[in-house]
């Protein structure tokens, strides 16, 4: 499911977020801004609820802050806040928010907006069962520039046709890639076709692969 990180000192008020969303979202939540962006850095949530009015550091500036870096820059944030959305709307869009929602708040609305922002991510996502399994790979192509690269990889999440992994080398969506799972010896799965790129050309670059045909030796059937 797509991640969400809900960001509020109230616990209350993430509890109720929480409630509301976790049948379509695996969800993280912090009461702290300092955590917030610490997680958005480890867990790469796909977005992020933000309220304003927080302790030592306002939301204003934790927008700000995950708007300009290039690690974070393309989760989008919405607001959700018991600031007048009149008053701040503007203001927090110019900043990088993608939605600004006053409590209490409309989840009819709220679940819209995330649905128009993250769809094709869930669509994509759901159509296949996924489990989170930390499997060692070594992937074998060509970059974007012509050039033959090996890497060795950790899955994040595997189905029974394809993963996401971390990739460190420059590759485009149609790539074709021969894989491989390592242990005592070096079993051939198959060839791999990227279909998703994650915070391109960045240290934190994720791969989604899509087998070309039934995969042998794989760790799902």
């Amino acid at each position: 499911m797509p991640r969400l990180l809900i960001v509020d000192d109230d616990e209350s008020v993430r509890k109720v977020l929480r409630f509301r969303l976790k049948e379509s979202y695996e969800i993280l939540d912090t009461g702290c801004p300092e955590e917030a962006l610490a997680l958005a850095l480890q867990q790469k949530p796909d977005a992020i609820l933000l309220d304003l009015m927080m302790p030592k550091y306002s939301g204003f500036e934790i927008c700000q802050t995950l708007s300009s870096m290039s690690f974070t820059q393309l989760i989008p944030v919405l607001i959700v806040s018991g600031e007048s959305a009149s008053r701040y709307k503007d203001f927090c869009s110019n900043l990088g928010a993608k939605g600004y929602f006053q409590k209490p708040v409309d989840f009819d609305a709220l679940e819209s907006r995330l649905v128009a922002l993250l769809g094709s991510k869930r669509v994509e996502r759901r159509c296949e069962p996924r489990v989170k399994l930390r499997v060692t790979l070594k992937v074998k192509g060509t970059t974007a520039q012509g050039e033959a690269f090996e890497l060795l990889t950790s899955t994040e999440n595997v189905s029974a046709h394809g993963f996401l992994a971390g990739c460190n080398t420059s590759l485009k969506t149609g790539t074709v890639v021969e894989v491989f799972v390592m242990g005592i010896s070096q079993q051939p799965v198959g060839k791999a076709r990227v279909v998703r790129v994650e915070w391109p050309e960045t240290p934190g670059q994720r791969c989604g692969f899509q087998f070309l045909s039934e995969p042998l030796n794989w760790v799902l059937r």
